[in-house]
């Protein structure tokens, strides 16, 4: 069974992170074509976190995090390629990994902010190795990256912005916000909406954070991942489903 995990479709394959691990499934039949990182403790085996396709290292992928560990798996077999322990306070490793280029970035509530980089080896095997780590702790938010930045939502509730090559930290947010946001991106612009419905225009800055609007777009506490779409973006909360215009212009 599913819980807040998103499936990936990819062709006629659909990839599920669920309690019983990963999952292949036929996406015409349902038929699971292959099964990895189950795991037997009932916690631990659910899962928080998407998966992603994503080409580190030259070699195209699934990449995973549990609520236990970071892990590449081959598309058509399930094989793990490489897997990385990722401390968390009670498994709660949630948003979905970062990947940019060979360099992949999580950041675990209770734990710790981490960069690794993916390497081929001789022999055709893959090899993760630690590049970077920094003591703020991530919470629920995926981040987003923009020129060589990275912005994301913390467990204080606030905002940071670190540099994705070297870990430095640009800034932390003085204001905090919800305990949530979803967050999407359009060249420089972001658009992040906490679970109280409050939606911000953010420009991406790395000396401050930088909010160009923001306005009360939901009535009811809104946990869904906000959709922007041909320049409407559709709000679901707990009561209803809203669409507003995206505007540029004056």
């Amino acid at each position: 069974f599913g819980f807040v995990s998103s499936p990936l479709v990819d062709g006629d394959a659909v990839y599920v992170q669920a309690g019983g691990g990963v999952l292949r499934l036929d996406r015409g039949t349902g038929a699971i074509r292959w099964r990895a990182l189950g795991s037997d403790d009932a916690m631990m085996g659910s899962a928080f976190s998407s998966p992603v396709i994503a080409s580190p290292a030259g070699r195209r992928q699934l990449v995973v995090q549990t609520r236990a560990e970071l892990a590449g798996l081959d598309l058509a077999t399930g094989a793990v390629l490489w897997r990385q322990p990722i401390e968390a306070m009670r498994g709660m490793n949630i948003l979905t990994p970062v990947v940019e280029g060979n360099r992949l970035f999580t950041s675990a509530y209770g734990g710790k902010t981490l960069a690794f980089d993916l390497e081929s080896v001789p022999g055709g095997e893959l090899r993760l190795k630690p590049a970077w780590d920094f003591k703020s702790q991530g919470y629920m938010t995926t981040p987003v990256v923009i020129d060589g930045r990275i912005y994301f939502h913390l467990r204080s509730q606030r905002i940071q912005c670190l540099d994705l090559a070297t870990g430095q930290e640009r800034w932390t947010s003085g204001e905090s916000f919800g305990k949530y946001w979803s967050l999407v991106s359009n060249g420089d612009r972001m658009l992040a909406l906490d679970e109280r419905g409050d939606l911000l225009l953010i420009r991406a800055n790395p000396e401050t954070l930088d909010v160009q609007d923001r306005r009360r777009v939901a009535a009811k506490e809104s946990w869904a991942h906000l959709a922007v779409v041909d320049g409407q973006i559709v709000i679901r909360d707990l009561a209803s489903v809203t669409v507003w215009n995206w505007r540029t212009g004056p």
